[in-house]
């Protein structure tokens, strides 16, 4: 049998089916708006509920406590502490329907009102955002492992403030910063030869759009992980994961440009030659003049050059042994970054198109062609010798020793050459799985 209630706190809590979490959060959040926040705040127990709706009590509470009891309910804390009132009794207001109304529409202002007090200067998500673009943008100019930590002090902080706001579009800001944050350590993870880490990080960035309901993060991220997949030999798998990433919503043309590129090279690692083919012709084609916030918007990293496209268009045709295509695409790349600034050329775009033509004439027997070829790829620094670059310079290393090459100078000394470049990486020292991609490639 039901015990009657003792105190009129007990019903009003009934009332509004409070359970003490329920009213621990509203006790709270109205304390915050009548001192604002501090330490110094009253606070109440689960012990001391319990006493205070059984009718415990002995003595009333301290007087800020009693302040927030009577703001929460609009009642005076005398009140709140007697037995409640009985309704046959002429001289005691009874609670009626607009009194419920009335404290419900109270408690729903003071809810909005400490949502609103939890929250961050715009000004600092404007600044994240900056820094956000400012790496990605910055990131193939950079040191790979300098890029690293600047995406990991991003992440860090983004962390961070998403934990001091409760605003729904701050929320939603933050989760699509934090995602690309770490969709670029993602990259950087890669391209230091850690594929383990990189897989890792990726379906994380997926999860962040995801929660975010941000599909072009969604499929970046799982274009990411397709790559990843074909260089570790799971070329079905990274078929299967450009295609999931190609019927995401919301992508514009760059997007659907890069994830073409990516089928494309899972497709000539499969071997199917005529879909390889397909794939480099719907990558190079117009488009709708579609855009999206990440691809387009963001761009850097993000983004893919024409130059980006060229260069791995001609890696899925030296794949599919067209060294024809691939050194035309590969010249198409090397003319496109000679027209940028020096300050904004890719570094390992470049490097790895010279290594792509480079490939193409060995394709032919063409050694003193090739050398031509590599002389930018001597150019690029240890700490920008990534990982799609150094599998590259493993292939040309695998060609160039094999028995038709024997013999001659130009041949050993090209060879010796790339294996000094390769030890002298930055991603090579530091390890993480690059040594088995390399052995995989050569």
């Amino acid at each position: 049998m039901r015990h009657p209630p003792k105190t009129l706190l007990k019903v009003l809590v009934d009332q509004r089916k409070w359970r003490y979490s329920d009213f621990e959060r509203t006790f709270n959040a109205t304390a915050a708006k009548l001192f604002g926040k501090g330490t110094q705040n009253p606070t109440v127990g689960e012990t001391q509920f319990r006493r205070w709706t059984g009718g415990k009590l002995k003595g009333y509470p301290g007087p800020d406590t009693c302040r927030a009891l009577e703001a929460m309910f609009d009642v005076p804390v005398a009140d709140l502490f007697a037995p409640p009132p009985v309704a046959a009794d002429p001289g005691v207001h009874t609670f009626t329907m607009e009194d419920e109304i009335a404290m419900t529409a109270r408690e729903a202002q003071d809810d909005a009102g400490a949502i609103a007090s939890v929250s961050i200067s715009d000004t600092i998500i404007d600044q994240l955002r900056d820094d956000a673009v400012s790496l990605a943008r910055e990131y193939h100019e950079r040191p790979v492992f300098e890029m690293w930590r600047r995406a990991q002090r991003l992440r860090r902080e983004l962390e961070e403030q998403r934990d001091l706001t409760r605003v729904p579009a701050q929320e939603q800001e933050l989760l699509v910063l934090s995602g690309q944050s770490v969709a670029l350590l993602a990259v950087a993870a890669f391209d230091l030869g850690s594929l383990a880490g990189a897989r890792r990080l990726a379906r994380t960035a997926a999860l962040y759009g995801e929660s975010a309901r941000f599909e072009p993060l969604i499929a970046y991220a799982e274009g990411c992980l397709a790559y990843i997949a074909y260089f570790s030999a799971e070329p079905s798998r990274a078929l299967s994961l450009a295609h999931r990433a190609l019927t995401r919503g919301g992508l514009g043309d760059v997007a659907t440009r890069r994830l073409r590129a990516i089928e494309g090279r899972a497709h000539a690692h499969l071997g199917d030659t005529v879909s390889a083919r397909r794939a480099i012709r719907l990558s190079q084609e117009d488009g709708y003049g579609h855009r999206d916030d990440l691809h387009d918007g963001v761009g850097g990293e993000f983004g893919f050059t024409a130059e980006r496209l060229a260069m791995s268009n001609s890696s899925t045709a030296l794949l599919i042994g067209d060294g024809v295509q691939a050194e035309a695409a590969a010249r198409q790349a090397l003319t496109l970054i000679q027209t940028r600034p020096s300050g904004s050329r890719s570094a390992a775009v470049l490097g790895s198109a010279a290594a792509d033509l480079a490939l193409a004439r060995l394709m032919s027997d063409d050694v003193a062609g090739a050398a031509v070829a590599l002389e930018p790829l001597w150019t690029v620094p240890g700490e920008q010798r990534a990982t799609g670059l150094l599998t590259r310079a493993a292939r040309l290393r695998r060609l160039l020793s094999q028995p038709r090459f024997h013999g001659s100078p130009l041949p050993a000394e090209l060879s010796e050459r790339i294996e000094t470049f390769i030890q002298s990486s930055a991603a090579r020292r530091i390890g993480g799985g690059l040594p088995e991609v390399l052995a995989l490639e050569a």
